[in-house]
């Protein structure tokens, strides 16, 4: 992953090269990483940058046919990955942005019960878990299952998110369903792994710390290379 890519042909226009020429941002990865995201901006002082991507049917039109498809092909993947233990997956996909990526997962990984996390708690129901995600707008997710039961067996549990970035979302959820239902296989999956270098490291510790396997399948990975400095100018 050392050079800078846009797969595109070269006479389209990248959707992040308003943003990547006055950020200084540039994606650095896979071949046809640029394929699967684009960028904008947002008001965060975390992070102006915004990764946005062409192939999850939320932020940006794309044909219903390619939004299954890459989710299709992910749990295609998961479920070789799993092998027998397939059989026994649930798959849990992130609001708001993953709820429809999580469904064309678990299709793809067979006949694995799915379910989604939400930010509305609802009155009269207990949550079966919970976690943080720290940064996000709106951080707290709750789980809320008409089954509680679903998340108490010990087959692998599947987690769905459009974007792996830090792995802190993963890691809470982890964290939190571990203790009330613990399980020997976890499987992250996402469109894109863009972790750091410094966060690279930090799944397989989590996993060790934790006495659990914990995969990851990504369609491709990079991370965002952004300019110490910049203008941000107004055309």
């Amino acid at each position: 992953m050392n050079n800078a890519v846009n797969s595109r042909v070269p006479d389209t226009i990248w959707s992040g090269t308003w943003v990547a020429e006055r950020l200084g941002v540039e994606l650095v990865g896979d071949e046809g990483l640029t394929d699967l995201l684009g960028l904008a901006l947002r008001r965060n002082p975390k992070r102006a940058h915004l990764l946005v991507s062409h192939v999850l049917g939320k932020h940006v039109p794309q044909s219903p046919t390619v939004v299954y498809s890459h989710g299709f092909a992910l749990g295609r993947r998961v479920r070789d990955l799993l092998g027998e233990e397939a059989a026994t997956a649930v798959v849990l996909g992130y609001a708001e942005t993953a709820t429809g990526l999580g469904h064309s997962v678990a299709d793809g990984l067979g006949l694995a019960p799915y379910l989604h996390s939400t930010r509305r708690p609802v009155a009269g129901v207990a949550p079966a878990g919970g976690f943080e995600e720290s940064h996000s707008h709106a951080t707290s997710h709750l789980l809320l299952p008409e089954d509680a039961g679903l998340l108490a067996g010990d087959g692998p549990l599947v987690l769905v998110d459009d974007e792996f970035s830090t792995g802190n979302t993963v890691l809470n959820t982890i964290r939190d369903l571990h203790a009330r239902y613990p399980r020997g296989r976890y499987v992250v999956v996402a469109l894109v792994d863009m972790r750091s270098e410094a966060d690279a490291g930090r799944l397989e510790e989590f996993a060790r710390e934790i006495g659990a396997r914990v995969d990851l399948v990504a369609a491709a990975s990079g991370y965002a290379k952004v300019q110490t400095s910049f203008v941000l100018e107004s055309d």
